[in-house]
């Protein structure tokens, strides 16, 4: 039988705004303080371009984040396969309308506003996963019938991301989706055969050549960055001096020489935490971890709190793709993944990106809000 979501006792505005997380409002906002500093010492001591501009973008979605939190969760339950349809929509009409940004194109522009629909999509997919297993029993979670849905779910999106081509987001896009599939309660001998089966794809695509030449060079240049020192692998090694450079406790705040004298690409989006971590060492970069840290372990901690398992697996699916972010892009300017692009969450320059983090966590404050709403089958109604 499905599963319904009874609201809970009505509450008035001031009061669920006094129900808001405010510990995990404040973590957030440190981290986008964290950005707006090191924004500030890319552009050499300047609030332009990207620091004020990061900062007022925080601020708005930051009033998105409170406006979805005081939603009841219920009525995100009813708009989640609207959503991802039409983040679906979107992303297949990306190829012929989009806007051309770096060589790909990923960006639709839309009354003067430039947005990416694999960014929507991050949110759309956990929330559609997570409706769609909120409706499902425990034993047909696994059943290979039930499979399919969820299998078209993430390979559609993945597909016409993939295409663009943005590989980075295609991966975090499969990654999030398995995530949510396993919470859900998928069997882990169906996991290891999925698991053998993606292996096996990636091979084929190494293999027989499905990977862009610089998708394939970023993969080589991972795995032995010195093989073209002055070339593909110049950017991670400069970003590898300038993490190690930094020390215990930094050079200090403006004075790291990678950033300044310009050694290092795109600093103010993919490599800003190479700019952080060698202005502020070791102890800064801990300190900026443990932060994130605190975010996804306050996420986690809601999630297990929450009463809905729709909302349960929507915030798990949130958290994921948070992590994520943090630890691609971390790993990548420290050479322990390939570079894919992927920015590092609040603190990297981006307006789409921003506005998708904390409309998910907007959708995390809802069920922290309402989590006293009750869940039943339909069964315990009569």
């Amino acid at each position: 039988m499905a599963s319904l979501i009874l609201p809970g006792p009505r509450r008035g505005v001031r009061e669920r705004l006094s129900q808001l997380h405010w510990p995990l409002i404040i973590l957030l906002t440190m981290i986008a303080g964290a950005g707006v500093i090191t924004l500030y010492s890319v552009a050499e001591g300047n609030w332009q371009p990207w620091a004020m501009r990061h900062g007022l973008r925080y601020l708005v979605a930051l009033t998105i984040l409170i406006a979805m939190g005081l939603i009841a969760i219920r009525y995100w339950m009813a708009l989640s396969y609207p959503i991802y349809f039409v983040a679906l929509a979107a992303l297949v009409a990306t190829p012929f309308i989009g806007e051309i940004n770096g060589g790909a194109r990923r960006w639709i522009e839309f009354g003067g506003i430039q947005f990416q629909p694999s960014e929507a999509m991050k949110i759309g997919l956990v929330m559609a996963l997570a409706r769609y297993y909120h409706g499902l029993r425990a034993e047909q979670v696994s059943h290979i019938l039930y499979l399919i849905p969820p299998a078209l779910m993430i390979g559609a999106p993945v597909g016409l991301v993939f295409i663009q081509p943005d590989l980075g987001t295609a991966l975090l896009l499969v990654a999030t989706g398995i995530i949510v599939v396993f919470v859900a309660g998928l069997s882990w001998r169906i996991g290891m055969v999925g698991a053998i089966g993606a292996v096996s794809a990636g091979y084929f695509a190494y293999r027989f050549e499905f990977l862009k030449p610089y998708q394939l060079e970023r993969i080589l240049t991972f795995l032995n960055p010195d093989r073209d020192p002055l070339g593909q692998g110049y950017h991670l090694l400069q970003s590898k001096t300038g993490i190690g450079s930094g020390g215990l406790t930094g050079k200090g705040f403006m004075e790291g020489t990678q950033a300044q004298l310009q050694f290092l690409p795109e600093m103010h989006t993919d490599f800003i935490f190479t700019v952080f971590g060698e202005e502020f060492g070791f102890v800064g970069a801990v300190g900026l971890l443990m932060l994130y840290l605190a975010v996804i372990l306050t996420g986690l901690s809601i999630a297990m709190s929450a009463k809905s398992h729709f909302a349960r697996l929507s915030v798990i699916g949130i958290v994921a793709t948070f992590s994520l972010y943090v630890l691609i892009n971390t790993g990548m300017v420290m050479g322990l993944a390939p570079v894919v692009g992927v920015p590092l969450p609040l603190v990297s320059y981006g307006g789409t990106v921003m506005l998708t983090i904390m409309a998910g966590f907007g959708l995390v404050m809802s069920a922290h809000v309402h989590r006293d709403t009750d869940v039943l089958r339909s069964s315990d109604l009569r």
